[in-house]
C-alpha cells in the first residue's frame, strides 16, 4: 500500500504527526525498532489508517497531485524575506531553524543556499502549514526536516535530532495570510464561520470558548491586554449581556456584538472594529506571547557563536517582548549603575546586530499590506 518514495517521508511517534526527510527518516526509524515504540500510520488529513509496534516511514501513493493542491490553497507571502536572508547570515553547511514554517516562504530560501551537510529544520503546528510547506521543500530534501509542534519544543526538538546547536533560527510571528483567508479556521472577522481560531487543531480549546466561558472581568483583561482596545470593559460587557441569550457561536455574531460596545463615530473614523478583540482572542487562545516569552532565552542558548536569531513581529506586543529580551541578554548586568565593576557575575550572550527594527520597504508594502506592520530584530550570539 505504502511505498518508498526518496520524498516524502512521515513518522508518527506517541500520537505525534512528525514529517522527516529520508536520512533522518532512517537513522530514527533505526532508533524506533530498537526501542519498539508504539506509533500510528496516519494519512494526511490524520485519519489513523493503521497501527504497528515501531515507528513507520511512509510516502502515500497518488501524494503529488493531492499535495500541490494543498500547496496551491496554502499561500502566504513571506515578509522581508531579503531582510531576513542577509540577517541569519547563511553558511552553506550550517544548521538553521524556521519556528514558524507556515507555507515555507521563508525556509525555501535559505533550503536553497545549503549544501554538503547544511540541514534546515522546520517546526509548524498548522497541520496543513506542514503538508504544503513537503511539498515545497521537497526539492532540498536531502537538507530538510518538518516537525509538527511548536516552537516553544524546540530544545527537545534538536535534541530529538541529535543537534547541541544552531547557526540560525527564524520566527515569522502572528497569524499567516492563509490562516486569516481561510474562512473556516475563524480567524478572520471579514467572513463567517464558527469561533475556532486555533493554530493547532488538535488542541480541544477554541475561540468559542472564551468568548462564551471567560468571566467578564477576564474577557477585558484579554481584550485590554492584548488587543489594546480602548474600549475593552464596555466590549467585555455587551459579549457577556449577549450570551445570556444564547452561546456566541460565529465570527458575524461576535462582529455583531463588538459594533455594538462601540460608538458610531468611532467606527467610522477608524478600522474594522473587532480587528483588536479578534486578535486578543486569537493570542489568549494559543498562548502566542507566553510562548515567544518562555523560548527567546531558550533559542540563544540553542545558538552557536556568532549564531542569529531573527524575529519578525506585526504588532506592539510582540516587538517589545523581543526588543526587551535582546535587550537583557546584550547587557544582563543588574548592578546599580554607581558601581565601579560588574559583582552579579550576568555575562552577556550577545549582542543586537538592529539598534532599530527593520522594516519593509515602500515597495513591499504596496505589493503586500500584511507587511506594513511588520518589524524584524536580529541577535548574534558571541
Amino acid at each position: 500500500m505504502f511505498k518508498e518514495s526518496g520524498r516524502k517521508w512521515f513518522e508518527v511517534q506517541q500520537l505525534e504527526l512528525l514529517y522527516y526527510t529520508r536520512p533522518d527518516a532512517e537513522k530514527l526509524c533505526s532508533a524506533s525498532m530498537t526501542n519498539r515504540r508504539k506509533a500510528l500510520l496516519l494519512d494526511r488529513k490524520g485519519k489513523v489508517v493503521a497501527t504497528s509496534c515501531s515507528s513507520i516511514f511512509l510516502h502515500t501513493t497518488g501524494g503529488d497531485a493531492a499535495m500541490d493542491k494543498e500547496q496551491q490553497e496554502f499561500q502566504h507571502v513571506p515578509v522581508l524575506l531579503e531582510e531576513c536572508i542577509r540577517g541569519l547570515n547563511i553558511k552553506p553547511e550550517g544548521t538553521y531553524v524556521d519556528g514558524t514554517l507556515g507555507g515555507a516562504g521563508h525556509a525555501a530560501r535559505v533550503a536553497a543556499l545549503l549544501s554538503g551537510s547544511g540541514r534546515l529544520i522546520g517546526i509548524d503546528q498548522d497541520a496543513d502549514a506542514v503538508a504544503a510547506a513537503g511539498q515545497r521543500l521537497a526539492p532540498y530534501h536531502e537538507h530538510t526536516v518538518i516537525v509538527r509542534s511548536n516552537y516553544r519544543e524546540i530544545r527537545g526538538i534538536m535534541e530529538e535530532l541529535n543537534i547541541s546547536g544552531v547557526d540560525g533560527i527564524l520566527l515569522d510571528l502572528g497569524v499567516s495570510s492563509w490562516q486569516l483567508d481561510c474562512a473556516g479556521r475563524g480567524f478572520s472577522y471579514r467572513e463567517d464561520a464558527m469561533l475556532d481560531m486555533r493554530m493547532d487543531d488538535r488542541q480541544e480549546k477554541t475561540a468559542r470558548d472564551i468568548v462564551n466561558c471567560y468571566s467578564e472581568q477576564e474577557l477585558y483583561h484579554v481584550i485590554r491586554d492584548y488587543g489594546e482596545d480602548a474600549f475593552a470593559k464596555n466590549i467585555a460587557k455587551h459579549i457577556v449581556r449577549a450570551r445570556q441569550d444564547k452561546p456566541i457561536e460565529t465570527t458575524f455574531e461576535l462582529n455583531g456584538i463588538i459594533q455594538a460596545a462601540i460608538p458610531a463615530k468611532v467606527r467610522m473614523a477608524k478600522g474594522h472594529p473587532s480587528k483588536k478583540t479578534f486578535q486578543a482572542i486569537r493570542i489568549e487562545l494559543n498562548r502566542e506571547l507566553e510562548v515567544l516569552r518562555e523560548s527567546l532565552d531558550i533559542m540563544i542558548d540553542l545558538l552557536n557563536p556568532n549564531g542569529r536569531l531573527c524575529i519578525i513581529t506585526f504588532h506592539s506586543l510582540e516587538d517589545r517582548i523581543v526588543k526587551q529580551n535582546f535587550r537583557k541578554n546584550e547587557n544582563p548586568c543588574t548592578c546599580p549603575p554607581n558601581f565601579p565593576v560588574c559583582v552579579c557575575g550576568k555575562k552577556p550572550k550577545g549582542s543586537q546586530l538592529t539598534k532599530k527594527p527593520v522594516l519593509p520597504s515602500e515597495q513591499e508594502c504596496a505589493k503586500n499590506s500584511r507587511a506594513k506592520s511588520a518589524k524584524l530584530r536580529i541577535f548574534q550570539k558571541i
